[in-house]
């Protein structure tokens, strides 16, 4: 069943292309300089049958909630998606959207030197010009109020969110948002759920903004609970609205 997408519009890209790729339960919002739906369809393909593949002979590469390590004949992507999460102490599947949505960008940079994917709130951006990306945060007293700007010269970037409170993704944790940045979107979208995973109030912000600290691929971080926010790390925030 299709679930409306309430922060599809966080990306300001009214320069680009925009187009949606959709393949079983991948739904991807694709900015480029052109329409590349065709392309980007193909890599969808291609990267889901390889973890459907993998999934097939090893199941528990889907259901772990921790670390999990693969063989060395598994495709890059699953190796990829296996590193990532054992940085943050989780499953690999916890880092699938990012994996999905960076491998299939780096495919698209062949055909255009500006690409923005959203993938289930998390984000792949390569651009030419500075960007803002809104951050939803669910009921909070904050959302769609934060923008974060990103330098043009910084990407390619990942930028994922994880929330406990709105989104189709299970967490043990109540964050209405807590947003990763960082050179891989896998990371990023592997320490977002594991950050989250620790915020059951506002108390717990701190704690996992020092989880964050000691994972040197991780450029910054947001942590929303309710009309709380902590931030380290080289972020820049601007107020919307």
């Amino acid at each position: 069943m299709y679930e409306e997408r309430i922060y599809r519009n966080s990306v300001k890209s009214n320069d680009l292309t925009g187009f949606q790729v959709m393949v079983m339960e991948t739904d991807l919002y694709i900015s480029a300089e052109r329409d590349l739906s065709t392309e980007a369809l193909v890599s969808v393909h291609k990267y889901r049958m390889q973890i459907q593949q993998y999934i097939s002979e090893n199941p528990e590469f889907q259901t772990t909630l921790k670390p999990y390590k693969v063989n060395n004949k598994a495709p890059q992507i699953i190796k990829e998606m296996a590193s990532a999460s054992s940085s943050a102490g989780v499953g690999p599947f916890a880092s699938v959207a990012g994996a999905l949505a960076e491998y299939v960008a780096n495919d698209l940079l062949i055909y255009s030197d500006q690409i923005i994917i959203e993938n289930g709130g998390d984000i792949y951006i390569k651009s030419n010009k500075n960007r803002l990306i809104g951050i939803y945060a669910g009921p909070s007293t904050l959302s769609n109020k934060l923008a974060i700007e990103i330098n043009a010269d910084e990407t390619p970037l990942g930028v994922c969110t994880s929330s406990g409170t709105f989104g189709h993704s299970f967490s043990f944790g109540r964050a209405d948002a807590v947003v990763i940045i960082s050179k891989s979107t896998l990371i990023a979208d592997a320490v977002a759920t594991a950050v989250c995973n620790l915020i059951q109030n506002q108390s717990d912000i701190k704690k996992g903004i020092e989880f964050v600290k000691i994972i040197k691929a991780v450029y910054g971080v947001i942590i929303i609970k309710d009309a709380k926010i902590g931030i380290w790390g080289n972020i820049q925030i601007r107020k919307i609205n």
